[in-house]
């Protein structure tokens, strides 16, 4: 019998990759062993089952920065995550490295964020025992709430893209590198766009070393990890672009994520979160115990959109005419579901 589509996929890596790259064949597999597809290999399934779940296509209307914006040209947590997975497939192709598993680290590493982006985080981190962490939270969407069954290494790689997380493969740590890059880059850029900060007002030294220009920093970012990682079994920018890198990042923490115009209605957005945390902690109360009730809670608010939050928290807490309602169905089958388990 001729070779699969697949099979030939699976030599062509062990020709072409890097001795470093993660080969699908070597992979540690699902946790339930599924039929091989004849065309696609088992990154490239997972990076489908990703791209068609229903958290990917939630992501449109959750926040990067700015607060449900109604400027289009606005980073949200989708547009992020699409040049995230731009990045790291440019360094994992220049690399050799295994492209499909570094897309599907990309496009699921953000599927579990809460609305109203590390605001929302930050709330049901204070709430919730044990705290929140929406690395976490996206790993339980793909196993448990959508049960995508993937690999092992793109759970790992969804799991170890925060900062303080150690990848077990190069292509995960190429995923949490090009995390960290697209969103200095983009929350400057919309952060200008906004009238926030302007150029100028970037640390100077940073600027020399990078560029002004938005297209040359990024692009001297990603090449200070390619040419610092070539024939090396670890992915990593050279130390003094990673000292300007890392310079960068916490200006930006300073004058945009933690005291800016861009957070005046992080007020309202917790206020938000923290009353449907309430809400939904009495409803289900008596319908599963208080540690599966809080678990249910968490699952179903970290998985709205702001827009989907902020409707219900006017349907629950805003007076308006009388009109049929509709009752928050899927929290109960949430519920009803933990309970059994």
């Amino acid at each position: 019998m001729s070779e699969t589509i697949r099979e030939q996929l699976e030599q062509r890596e062990h020709k072409f990759l890097s001795e470093f790259a993660t080969k699908v064949d070597q992979s540690a597999g699902r946790k339930y062993p599924e039929e091989k597809d004849v065309l696609r290999t088992d990154f490239q399934r997972d990076r489908d089952r990703i791209l068609h779940s229903k958290a990917f296509r939630r992501l449109k209307h959750k926040t990067q920065v700015f607060l449900s914006p109604f400027d289009d040209h606005f980073r949200t947590r989708l547009t992020h995550t699409l040049e995230v997975s731009q990045i790291a497939r440019t360094i994992a192709r220049s690399l050799s490295l295994n492209e499909d598993l570094t897309e599907a680290i990309a496009l699921g590493h953000d599927l579990g964020h809460t609305p109203f982006g590390h605001c929302g985080e930050g709330v049901l981190n204070e709430l919730v025992n044990g705290g929140f962490f929406h690395n976490l939270q996206s790993v339980r969407v793909v196993e448990v709430l959508e049960n995508l069954n993937l690999c092992q290494e793109t759970i790992d790689g969804i799991r170890t893209h925060s900062w303080g997380f150690k990848p077990l493969t190069p292509e995960a740590k190429a995923v949490q590198l090009a995390d960290k890059i697209a969103y200095i880059n983009h929350d400057i850029e919309d952060s200008i766009r906004a009238g926030v900060i302007s150029e100028s007002d970037l640390p100077k030294d940073c600027i020399k070393y990078f560029s002004s220009d938005p297209s040359a920093r990024l692009s001297k970012m990603i090449n200070e990890i390619v040419y610092n990682s070539i024939n090396k079994p670890e992915v990593s920018m050279s130390d003094e672009a990673w000292e300007y890198t890392t310079k960068l990042r916490s200006w930006m923490f300073e004058n945009v994520y933690m005291e800016s115009p861009a957070k005046l209605e992080e007020g309202k957005a917790r206020h938000v979160v923290r009353e449907l945390y309430y809400l939904y902690m009495d409803m289900v109360k008596d319908l599963c115990s208080a540690d599966k009730a809080q678990r249910v809670v968490v699952d179903y608010i970290s998985g709205m959109t702001d827009r989907y939050a902020i409707e219900r928290f006017k349907r629950n807490f805003i007076p308006e005419g009388f009109k049929n309602s509709t009752k928050d169905d899927f929290l109960f089958k949430l519920a009803t579901m933990a309970e059994k388990v």
